[in-house]
């Protein structure tokens, strides 16, 4: 089964499994996949992938919280036959893995036919990713794909037939969602651009960064102290309840150390006229007017604006009046 569904049936209140697992895969949902089994009862749980540990897609987090649940993790494995007695899975063979991605960075794995391993289960979930299925969205259509993804145009995310857009995971292969939702933004400005006539690339945002070098940089008033680890409360016996602590008082204050100080700004001067509403919208209460002249003015806050209005009044009053006399 796939790991997808397998979460989603243990989220159901699927039944627990109390066999042996085996997950091929290694990013964050086979992660999911092998922890949620080892709390469902599973006597062993074991993780295969074809990366190395160093460069599995899961987070660093994750992999060590697996460990923590007793799911014993195999780098370097791609599978190659299961082996099934009276119907049922009874296990499966992987061959070695060489290496994951060519001399172009893309994915092609090469093996080791003379080297595999044969592991008894009675349960295989795949977490191996998904690839698009077009059907025939795009029958009669000369669209250029490269391999499973289509080709498109790097800053208008059109195909090689004009009046064909495209974005997310068809183009770039499993990622964010949030990436995916970008690029569709991208794809619909030049859709309107498309019908409108207008030119497709003037003006547009590449998204063209270079990368920060950061062992070639020295910032003496950034802290280079380790990230805060979380604590694990040991009384929480329940693998499905939260069992992580909260960052304690002195945790909290090396942590907030850490930080550059990005948020601060400086107001442009022709603009700001002082009126201070800013500091009233914001809900972090993050922003703070600063008077570098207040003896040039008298200000007032606003609770207590008739106390410096009144004055005024009056004697804006006896002034108007004092000036009807001398005029008559």
């Amino acid at each position: 089964m796939t790991a997808i569904d397998y979460l989603h049936e243990s989220n159901c209140g699927n039944i627990p499994f109390d066999g042996k697992v085996v997950v091929v895969g290694g990013g964050n949902v086979a992660i999911d996949a092998s922890r949620v089994s080892s709390r469902n009862k599973a006597s062993q749980v074991q993780q295969f992938c074809l990366e190395q540990e160093v460069d599995m897609p899961a987070s660093n987090e994750e992999i060590a919280e697996a460990r923590e649940d007793g799911v014993t993790i195999h780098c370097g494995w791609g599978p190659q036959e299961i082996i099934e007695t009276n119907g049922k899975v009874s296990a499966i063979v992987f061959k070695k893995c060489v290496s994951v991605f060519n001399d172009e960075g893309k994915f092609a794995p090469v093996y080791d036919e003379n080297t595999t391993v044969t592991v008894d289960c009675e349960r295989v979930i795949f977490a191996i990713g998904q690839r698009s299925v077009w059907g025939d969205l795009l029958k009669g259509e000369d669209v250029k794909f490269n391999g499973p993804a289509i080709e498109l145009n790097k800053v208008t995310f059109q195909s090689s037939v004009e009046d064909i857009f495209a974005g997310g995971d068809v183009y770039t292969g499993p990622k964010f969602a949030i990436d995916a939702i970008a690029q569709g933004k991208i794809a619909a400005e030049s859709l309107h651009r498309y019908v409108h006539h207008g030119h497709m690339e003037t003006g547009r945002n590449r998204w063209e960064f270079k990368p920060l070098d950061t062992d070639d940089i020295l910032v003496e008033s950034y802290d280079r102290g380790p990230k805060q680890v979380e604590g694990i409360n040991s009384k929480v016996t329940d693998k499905f309840k939260d069992n992580v602590l909260a960052l304690t008082e002195e945790q909290i204050k090396k942590e907030t150390s850490r930080c550059l100080g990005c948020g601060a700004t400086i107001v442009d001067a022709n603009k700001c006229i002082g009126c201070g509403i800013c500091t009233t919208k914001c809900d972090f209460d993050a922003i703070k007017l600063h008077r570098d002249h207040p003896e040039c003015s008298t200000m007032t806050v606003a609770e207590d604006k008739f106390k410096a209005i009144i004055p005024y009044q009056l004697k804006r009053v006896k002034n108007i009046i004092l000036k009807k006399k001398v005029e008559h």
